[in-house]
């Protein structure tokens, strides 16, 4: 008997959802309501390990878009460290709670939760259910069930749903149109062949052929690709079957994608692009009448988004829309200017860091093992002794030297590609390289990345002749776009930029006294303002274009840089240390890995403080920071090496003074959140 109950208890938790998980009479009037209540469940079957943790994630995932969906259904989700099994809880509103759908609250809730590693398989059960979702008869169904245990089963799938409420419908008898009758378990999507229609009717009529039906390809993505994916591509298949229209869909989700067939795209009349994140080889829709919103208008504006693109291929509009890079995914089509600047910017710095870091600690290794005559020694190609540590220290440095001759051209290359996609990326590369030639250095690679850009979207405002659209990506863009970077280049902004660039690099050489502790303490501020966001790598960005032409003055820029951004996640790691009370458990835990976060220079460490208490941790950051920064560059710190924290203070001028300016500024910080927060909680009881 225990072994029976033990192995139907197993079979139990290893379903997605069980009577366990469902909730028809859910008491909740907001959304962090109902799925705290939900997750309480999964808790208590051991499927959450973190309750608070996984609320987070939870929240973090509704923060980046609403997750409630037409017709009255709610479907917060996420993927989740905390989660040890793929999950599905359901409760049903009477009160209804408002997830943020255009047309009102949620009877209908579904907390999913997925492992961080969750496999195919159930984020394949996953994506069913979101297609079953836009299916009325299995809402329906789930308004009407009384039982837990029968709306698990007809979430699971293990039975159909009942014929819809209105028994007196016999529709589901005999006629089987299944144009007309969607049913429980939709077919995927038709295959873009001709239909052949039923002509044995009257005559043939061989002059006048049916009219070829007009096909669609779609691709649909979001940023779990758990729900939304599947549900904007379920929404496209309908819309398109009542239009009459062919229609493939590749679902970029989760669960992995299978890419559409070249043939399928080749015949395809028109595409729809709904994602939230970039669509991988957009290129292959090139030449296609394009229509591109986010996955929710996938969702909820299926119908008219088949429209638009039957309007665009009639008007024959075939200009693909700017493609979204990296750093652009998640922007919104009003964003300004500005913005999106920003963005382009830090696609190219994000591109550019990991040659700094390898370059920067390769160069400091050489110069810790050779000693500053290291970069006079001889090319290693030419001289090389196995057994003589100096030839080895020259090998670091001039592969270093390599790693960092390639900074300014990937950072304006992938400033390019931030604005236009791959077709920035050679004249990108081409302005980046000039650049350097030109003596123009860090800023040359920033304007010439927009340039390059810019020039790139202008060519492809163009339109072209059909014949040429094949050729463009590949042969027209990069030679006109080139041409046009390099004359701009070499002959009307490369010379100024190279003075501007020679001021700045005479500037930071002659840092000294009270105008380098303003430095350090106002680069400090802006290394903790936002913790690793665009502020954070402004200052960042600014320190490592120093290193590509090193000085006195740019590598104690370095040093003042690193030695800030450390501070917050420890100062952090250090408050939840001595005055733990202060702290919920999820936040002391958090404080153990800010200490290696910190000493690891990743100041995004401190961001889940920061989140839960923004005006106590961000201001005592901030002190501490700058602090840090005046200290480091007062006491004529240097650094070589752009990354590496604690592990590179060997590479580090003067190493005791550097950890003494970072105790410094995390003392002072953690002070302040541990006085703030002391406040705070004998203000609440009294």
């Amino acid at each position: 008997m225990s072994n029976a109950t033990s192995d139907a208890t197993s079979d139990a938790t290893s379903e997605l959802i069980t009577a366990d998980l469902v909730d028809l009479d859910l008491a909740a009037d907001t959304k962090e309501a109902a799925a705290r209540s939900l997750a309480v469940r999964m808790r208590d079957l051991g499927r959450v390990t973190d309750l608070e943790g996984f609320l987070a994630d939870v929240a973090a995932r509704e923060a980046q878009m609403p997750t409630g969906l037409d017709g009255g259904i709610g479907i917060p989700h996420c993927r989740s460290a905390h989660v040890t099994s793929p999950t599905l809880a359901f409760g049903r509103s009477a009160a209804r709670v408002d997830f943020g759908a255009p047309d009102g609250p949620a009877d209908l809730i579904f907390l999913i939760a997925a492992p961080a590693g969750a496999d195919s398989d159930h984020l394949t059960i996953l994506s069913g259910l979101a297609r079953r979702l836009m299916n009325e008869e299995f809402t329906g169904a789930l308004r009407t069930v009384e039982d837990a245990g029968e709306a698990a089963a007809l979430i699971r799938g293990d039975e159909p749903a009942p014929a819809p409420a209105r028994t007196a419908d016999p529709e589901p008898g005999p006629a089987p149109e299944p144009e007309s009758e969607p049913g429980l378990a939709p077919e995927p999507g038709p295959a873009l062949e001709p239909e052949p229609g039923p002509e044995p009717e009257s005559e043939p009529e061989p002059e006048s052929e049916p009219e070829r039906v007009f096909r669609l390809v779609a691709v649909t993505s979001c940023p779990t690709g758990i729900a939304h994916t599947y549900m904007a591509a379920e929404a496209l298949e309908r819309a398109a079957r009542d239009a009459g229209v062919e229609i493939a869909v590749e679902t970029q989700g989760s669960a992995g994608f299978t890419r559409l067939d070249p043939a399928v795209i080749a015949a395809a009349d028109g595409v729809i692009l709904a994602h939230d994140v970039e669509v991988r080889d957009r290129d292959r829709f090139a030449g296609k009448p394009v229509v591109d919103v986010g996955v929710k208008a996938g969702v909820n504006r299926a119908a008219e988004l088949v429209a638009e693109v039957r309007e665009k291929a009639a008007r024959g509009d075939v200009r693909t829309p700017r493609p979204a890079a990296p750093m652009d995914s998640g922007a919104d089509g009003g964003d300004g200017f500005g913005t999106r600047l920003r963005k382009w910017l830090m696609t190219g710095v994000s591109y550019m860091v990991p040659f700094v870091a390898a370059g920067g600690l390769l160069i400091a290794l050489g110069f810790a093992i050779g000693g500053y005559e290291v970069d006079k020694a001889p090319s290693v190609a030419k001289h090389f002794v196995w057994t003589e540590s100096a030839s080895w220290a020259a090998l670091l440095f001039q592969t270093g030297g390599v790693a960092f001759g390639f900074l300014v051209a990937v950072l304006a290359g992938f400033i390019a590609y931030g604005m236009a996609d791959r077709p920035g990326l050679v004249p990108g590369f081409v302005g980046g390289a000039i650049a350097v030639t030109v003596s123009a250095g860090f800023l040359g690679g920033l304007i010439a990345g927009l340039l390059a850009g810019g020039t790139v979207l202008a060519v492809q405002r163009a339109r072209v002749p059909a014949v040429l659209r094949g050729i463009m990506p590949v042969v027209v863009i990069p030679l006109v776009s080139s041409a046009v970077v390099g004359f701009l280049m070499f002959l009307v902004v490369g010379k100024p930029l190279a003075a501007l660039q020679t001021a700045l690099t005479d500037w930071l050489s002659g840092l000294n006294g009270a105008n380098a502790v303003f430095l350090g303490a106002l680069l400090g501020l802006m290394m903790c303002f936002d913790l690793g966001g665009p502020l954070n790598k402004v200052a960042y960005a600014f320190a490592v274009g120093g290193l590509a032409d090193p000085n006195d003055g740019s590598l104690k820029v370095m040093a003042a840089v690193m030695a800030a951004g450390m501070v917050p996640p420890l100062a952090l790691a250090l408050a939840t240390t001595v005055r733990g009370r202060l702290f919920t458990p999820a936040e002391r835990e958090n404080g153990k890995a800010a200490w290696v976060l910190g000493a690891s220079f990743i100041t995004e460490g401190a961001i889940p403080f920061a989140a839960a208490d923004p005006l106590r941790v961000i201001p005592s950051a901030m002190a501490g920071g700058a602090v840090t920064g005046a200290l480091s560059m007062a006491f004529g710190c240097t650094l070589r090496a752009p990354h590496g924290g604690a592990f590179v203070v060997p590479l580090i001028g003067a190493p005791f003074l550097y950890l003494l300016a970072v105790a410094a500024g995390t003392a002072l910080s953690a002070g302040l959140v541990v006085l703030l927060k002391s406040a705070t909680a004998r203000g609440a009881a009294h």
